[in-house]
């Protein structure tokens, strides 16, 4: 019963009753071979309809009480103790509250040290019609992947046929309590309040409508982070933009909402969109401007309450006594924003959440609404009000240099001359580029076939003619050397870069001055190339030189430039990325966030913007928070698509991202299609022989092998590895990477010697890049293992197992998934010696940890349970071998 609980919705439990009512109208003598042959041999069918017949023929329906008994029952059980002790392996702490239809815990599963939420629907008996809805819950949930939505963890059935599930808890407070007990201001408020947009719009882009949004189902933590709960009464779609059907108003569905935050169409039994979520999105956020809802339901009749919230029009928040602090100008496009969500009908609310966010980002930059009459005194009033200090520095300006013009003329003279000298410099930089074409002849035009890699030597070449100018002299240095260096020509890059900060040192010390007399900014360029060479030195895996240039190119940074500098940020970006590489996940993500936040300034729009954001994805994925490091990915997809074009190697970075994370997931079919892509676009813009298209190569390679398509996939990785080996060296991590997808497929075909050549190199190289523990080196470990396992040296290879686990442990975290699949390998050790109860401490421990981050189909999981039927059954538990034979999930 509880499979099929488990797996069917109100469609099972309708076939039931249909079969205990069709069993009660024959005559009793007949009724058990007449269910027998009605259920077709479905032993689990017969059990539970037959359970129903008995009951009934004992009296002990609960409706044969009547209608005060089964009051009296209602009632007993909403005063009844907490509920069962545990569900499954989730263990009671606390009631947490209830609802319409369920009952919510605070729960401990004490092996993982993890606590959850559990859900359990209340009275399932009532109805099939509720536990259908429960059942739509947990598959809806199961669908929805963002960090700003509850996830759901596992589900089952009580020993009474009551369903419940486990979803992530959530250590926070409601959206509105929030934002009025820390007293935050509007740009705080608004910041949380578009999270919850991003959750909203993540649903109805898989047709999900939640259609009871409200403070009480928007948790924010402590850290700010939002969380949309309780999908109980959510509806999937058909498709995009499709409304339900219109609702009888008496149903109790239609009464599970929240009136107050109901949208007028859901008062009077309308068709529900995703217009519908708008307009409560639309009452959260004036709630949370004005201080109050748009309107007071408090002691009044249901009738009117609904006359009111469908007839009448709500005040602008702008004239609540209680509204947060802000401008005239700035409540006027609130008002705006507020009251076109609360339209009343559908059509002329926003048209869907991104175009509420949409003009919720303009006013928040301080530009024109979508929302309001595009009239040129209000586009001029808000420019004036985004500029107002350049506006009112120029008006300054100009005053004073109407009133003391004589004064200041030796000064335009000065600037002039100034001008003329940088005319002066591009003008010769521009003969300079020109040059690179002529080739030295003048008379010859450029070749038809002249490539990127010549006119770059040329360019190094000649560079030396700018003596004259210093500081251009070394921002061409500067640039070559960076070109180099993407076209993986290490030793010429760092020569090139290396002449410029000495170039740029040598005018610091100078005190260089440019021809009119101004000031070169020295100590700024040392900083910049600084920062260059820390990206270099990156890209050779000299990560202990990268770190203490990347951190002296941000010191100096900070104390040439403003703090919100473009060379700020880039050389914080820099960082963020040196500390990625070196296993430093914390430290990755704090100077990524702050990189975003630094280019945030210029405007999200920008290149750098998108580049910095997808550092901070990087850094969420090796932190293995796979979910924020998609939801950041798809936003720099769109952004890079966007500002570069469809065929741009940035769109191959982030198509490689989304993939790795599949691949993670055990997605391999799903990783192959963003690899493919990618490694067109490299191989088209960098030729087949560069460093990067050979590290796409990898990527496509791996995720061919684990679908064992090795004729295609091990050739890919061959090609890859002799690129790498090329371009880097021996001893590089790409060169790892390369040398473990060979031993993973070599492994899989039972070449086992080979497979452990390749392990052993790649755990070579990644300790003599990395000084001290990385988890990289838990990989070669684990999969040199996995070699030994395979050669029958299983006690050599659980030693591995448990010092990668360690390594794991220490730099990724103890549910990292990483930790969780070598506690799978290690389990399988451990049953190869029969050591069984340890054996099933780490299959447990290993498969919660991947469960809650893989499909269950992916490999490690199926092996877990494999090995975990083989433990029970060899300890005499055929009940706990039975459940890891069934499906794990529904």
């Amino acid at each position: 019963m509880a499979s099929r609980e488990t797996t069917g919705g109100a469609g099972d439990w309708e076939r039931v009753q249909a079969l205990f009512h069709e069993a009660l109208a024959r005559p009793a003598a007949e009724r058990r071979a007449w269910v027998q042959g009605a259920c077709g041999g479905d032993a689990a069918l017969v059990a539970e309809v037959w359970s129903l017949v008995e009951a009934d023929a004992a009296g002990s329906a609960v409706l044969d009480a009547g209608l005060p008994g089964l009051a009296r029952t209602l009632l007993d059980e909403a005063h009844a103790a907490p509920g069962p002790p545990v569900f499954g392996r989730y263990r009671v702490l606390s009631r947490l509250g209830e609802g319409g239809m369920g009952v919510v815990y605070a729960a401990r599963r004490d092996d993982l040290e993890a606590t959850v939420a559990i859900k359990v629907l209340r009275h399932a008996w009532l109805s099939p019609a509720r536990r259908g809805r429960f059942a739509d819950e947990q598959r809806i949930l199961a669908q929805l992947d963002h960090p700003g939505i509850a996830r759901i963890h596992d589900a089952d059935v009580l020993p009474d046929g009551t369903p419940w599930f486990a979803m992530e808890y959530v250590d926070g407070v409601a959206i509105a309590d929030f934002c009025r007990d820390r007293a935050l201001p509007l740009p705080a408020r608004l910041a949380v309040f578009r999270d919850v947009c991003d959750a909203v719009a993540h649903a109805h882009a898989r047709l999900v409508v939640h259609r009871d949004l409200k403070p009480s189902n928007i948790l924010v933590r402590a850290d700010g982070r939002v969380k949309l709960l309780d999908f109980g009464i959510s509806k999937q779609l058909q498709s995009p933009g499709e409304a339900d059907a219109p609702v009888d108003p008496t149903r109790t569905v239609a009464r599970l909402m929240t009136p107050a935050y109901a949208a007028p169409e859901q008062i009077a039994g309308g068709p529900v969109s995703v217009q519908t979520d708008v307009y409560a999105l639309g009452v959260i956020l004036y709630e949370l401007v004005a201080g109050r809802r748009p309107f007071d339901l408090s002691d009044r009749t249901p009738a009117e309450a609904e006359a009111l919230i469908v007839s009448a029009d709500p005040p602008r928040p702008s004239t609540s006594p209680d509204r947060v602090a802000a401008g005239r100008a700035a409540w006027a496009d609130l008002d705006v924003l507020c009251l076109t969500a609360l339209q009343k009908a559908p059509g002329r609310r926003y048209a869907s959440v991104e175009a509420l966010v949409r003009d919720l980002d303009h006013f928040r930059r301080g530009e024109p609404l979508e929302a309001r009459p595009d009239r040129l005194a209000y586009r001029a009033g808000k420019f004036a009000r985004r500029h107002w200090r350049s506006l009112a520095t120029a008006a300054v300006v100009g005053l004073m240099l109407a009133g003391m013009a004589t004064y200041y003329t030796w000064r335009l003279s000065a600037a002039r001359a100034g001008a003329v000298a940088e005319a002066a410099r591009v003008e010769r930089i521009q003969r300079f580029m020109t040059s690179l074409f002529e080739g030295g002849d003048e008379a010859a035009g450029p070749a038809a076939d002249l490539r990127v890699r010549t006119l770059i030597d040329r360019g190094a070449q000649q560079a030396a003619a700018l003596d004259a100018d210093p500081a251009a002299q070394a921002d061409l240095y500067r640039t070559l050397g960076e070109l180099y260096q993407k076209l993986g020509e290490f030793p010429r890059a760092d020569d090139l870069l290396g002449r410029a900060l000495d170039l740029d040192r040598r005018l610091a010390a100078d005190g260089a001055q440019a021809d009119a007399g101004a000031p070169i900014d020295a100590g700024a360029r040392v900083g910049a190339t600084l920062v260059a060479q820390a990206l270099l030195r990156l890209d050779e895996a000299r990560l202990d030189e990268a770190e203490r240039l990347a951190r002296e190119g941000l010191a100096q940074a900070r104390a040439t430039r403003p703090a919100v500098h473009p060379d700020v940020a880039r050389a914080t970006a820099a960082l963020g990325q040196v500390l990625e590489a070196r296993g430093d996940t914390t430290g990755a993500i704090a100077a990524g966030e702050e990189a975003v936040r630094l280019y945030a300034e210029g405007g999200e729009h920008t290149a750098e913007y998108a580049a910095a954001l997808g550092q901070l994805a990087d850094a969420h994925y090796y932190a293995g928070d796979y979910d924020t490091a998609d939801a950041i990915n798809q936003r720099v997809l769109a952004a890079v698509k966007r500002i570069y074009g469809e065929r741009h190697p940035r769109v191959a970075d982030v198509l490689i991202n989304l993939g790795a994370s599949q691949v993670d997931r055990g997605r391999y079919r799903e990783a192959e299609a963003f690899y493919r892509p990618a490694v067109a676009i490299l191989e088209a813009f960098y030729g087949p022989d560069h460093y990067r298209t050979a590290s796409a190569l990898t990527m496509l390679g791996r995720a061919l092998v684990y679908q064992k398509q090795f004729d295609e996939g091990v050739p890919l990785l061959a090609r890859a590895l002799d690129v790498q080996e090329r371009v880097n060296g021996p001893v590089h991590p790409r060169v790892a990477s390369a040398l473990n997808d060979l031993g993973s497929a070599a492994l899989q075909q039972g070449r086992l010697d080979e497979a452990e050549a390749r392990f052993r190199r790649m755990l070579d190289v990644y300790r003599q890049v990395y000084a001290g523990e990385h988890y990289l080196q838990g990989i070669a470990l684990s999969n040199l293992a996995s070699v030994l396992m395979a050669k029958g040296e299983v006690a050599r290879a659980e030693a591995l197992y448990r010092e990668a686990i360690g390594i794991y442990t220490r730099t990724q975290g103890a549910d990292h998934l990483n930790t969780g699949i070598a506690r799978i390998k290690l389990g399988r050790a451990l049953v190869r010696q029969r050591r069984w109860r340890d054996a099933e401490t780490e299959l447990l421990a290993g498969d919660a940890i991947v469960s809650a981050r893989a499909a269950p189909t992916v490999s490690w999981l199926v092996s877990a349970r494999e090995d975990l039927v083989t433990v029970y059954e060899a300890l005499g538990e055929p009940d706990k071998a039975a459940a890891y034979r069934a499906p794990k999930h529904p």
